[in-house]
């Protein structure tokens, strides 16, 4: 900052002060009262900035949930905005972010998302190798008690765990062949018992 700069600067703030100290002399009879309307404009200010940024988290997180249509026996899951399909199951009680990938084999949990549904991996043997796109990796077969979507449901489902690091788990085709038909169409993947 040059010093015609930092000289403009002192002057907004001298004017500034000035301007703060002539509004609390006006004021000073209710200035209770002016301090309490000041603080509620800056608290509506401060809620409208959080809301606009936060809007593009909620809307895309209401548009792209998966709806469940008991009588027809169908699950519908809309395209996410990265192309991905997105479901949330409940295993073993907890809410588990699945990625539907028909190229894995399994169901493949992370490991925070293992632990999230109660499997001790300090007592879990990762035996097992596994071949994935960013090539081999060791798993650990386990079984899950309930896997659930909605009133859908199953027991005693094969699984493994990733030992290596993954962003989110992913919903493969031993879990996909459930399901009577798998179709995707006009932006949805509709899964049919």
């Amino acid at each position: 900052m040059d010093s015609f700069e930092t000289g403009r600067l002192i002057y907004l703030a001298v004017l500034g002060g000035a301007l703060l100290l002539w509004f609390l002399l006006y004021n000073r009879s209710s200035l209770n009262k002016t301090l309490q309307h000041i603080s509620v404009w800056v608290l509506i200010f401060v809620g409208t900035i959080a809301a606009y940024g936060l809007w593009g988290d909620i809307r895309r997180d209401a548009a792209f949930l998966a709806t469940v249509d008991d009588q027809a026996g169908t699950v519908s899951v809309p395209r996410a905005p990265d192309g991905h399909y997105y479901l949330t199951l409940t295993v073993n009680n907890a809410p588990v972010r699945f990625v539907i990938d028909t190229g894995a084999t399994d169901i493949v949990l992370s490991r925070a998302d293992a632990q999230a549904v109660g499997i001790d991996l300090a007592n879990t043997s990762f035996h097992r190798t596994a071949l994935t796109a960013n090539g081999e990796v060791r798993v650990a077969p386990v079984t899950l008690d309930t896997v659930s979507v909605g009133p859908i449901s199953d027991r005693n489902v094969r699984a493994s765990v990733n030992d290596g690091r993954m962003e989110g788990s992913l919903l493969g085709m031993s879990y996909l062949q459930r399901f009577e038909k798998i179709e995707i169409a006009g932006g949805k993947l509709v899964l049919t018992r």
